[in-house]
């Protein structure tokens, strides 16, 4: 495996955005050259260690799930290779790691579509048994299946702030009633069909995020990444009904290990705020986060 890279610099191309992940550079004025880079971000804070491989891992889950799902909603790969738009010298920086993709107008909304109950959820539902508004029957623990997978949007937040958990009628307000029943139905689809087939591959979907942006003739297409391990909550239906009668978090090949390990550690005695500056990652933290990104994939391609 390359080096880590936690930030590329290409000149070739100018600089549109660099996200949690990714550094967006323009082709043109119609296409966008993605390239995932090797950092990791936890409570919306990035990490200054990288995750060797990571960006790599997540660019070829994307590609196999947007090749898999291709039938339920249009994405935004131009099925051009990256390599083909960067200066030969900076191919090393894009191989492996890069998609290049259709330039789209962003749908403000993090398309969230929960099968279990976890993360914030599971905390939201004890505070009232319901979850962005959604209720949810009585007795329900940690990591435990809901009735049918429900649509929690959140609203997209600046960078370095935290995404906000929004009620479906929110959407509503932002985007128009028959955009926000799109983006919901189109959500709920693909997570089903992605969690039937992981499941064939011994791998629970327990949530999952999913982005849209729309097309010059305003056409609804799956854009960014989908379904990684950064995204997605992947838990190994083996190890999954233990830890759920005990209303555990099950063990995850997601970035659940790493954010355990943050709750945990102590700065100076205390516990960290989730602000920046992030804790610096002990190396077994840093191999055993890529160990788990790299089994989810593996698994789910196998």
């Amino acid at each position: 495996m390359r080096n880590a890279l936690h930030t590329s610099s290409l000149t070739s191309l100018p600089l549109l955005a660099r996200g949690k992940v990714r550094d967006n550079y323009a082709v043109g004025s119609d296409r966008i050259l993605m390239v995932a880079s090797d950092r990791i971000s936890a409570f919306d804070v990035i990490m200054g260690e990288p995750i060797p491989g990571k960006g790599e891992l997540l660019t070829q889950l994307s590609l196999f799930w947007f090749a898999r799902l291709g039938h339920v909603c249009p994405n935004h790969l131009t099925g051009d290779a990256p390599e083909s738009v960067v200066a030969p010298a900076e191919v090393p920086q894009v191989q492996g790691r890069a998609m290049l993709v259709q330039r789209l107008k962003p749908v403000p909304i993090e398309a969230v579509v929960r099968g279990y109950l976890a993360g914030s959820g599971w905390k939201e539902y004890q505070q009232g048994q319901s979850v962005c508004g959604v209720p949810l029957p009585a007795g329900l623990k940690n990591a435990s299946p809901l009735p049918e997978p429900i649509y929690t949007p959140a609203a997209k937040a600046e960078m370095g702030a935290h995404d906000e958990n929004i009620t479906y009628e929110r959407t509503v307000e932002m985007v128009g009633p028959q955009l926000a029943a799109q983006i919901r139905d189109t959500a709920i689809a693909l997570y089903k069909e992605a969690a039937a087939f992981a499941l064939t591959k011994g791998l629970i979907i327990a949530d999952t995020k999913f982005e849209f942006g729309l097309d010059a003739g305003g056409q609804l297409v799956l854009m960014d990444e989908v379904l990684t391990p950064d995204s997605s909550r992947y838990w190994p239906a083996d190890g999954y009904a233990d830890a759920c009668a005990r209303g555990e978090n099950p063990p995850s090949f997601d970035k659940q290990y790493l954010r355990d390990w943050l709750e945990a550690v102590r700065i100076n005695g205390q516990p960290w705020n989730k602000t920046p500056p992030a804790p610096r990652l002990p190396q077994q933290v840093v191999e055993k986060t890529a160990a788990k990104y790299r089994e989810a994939l593996e698994r789910l391609t196998a």
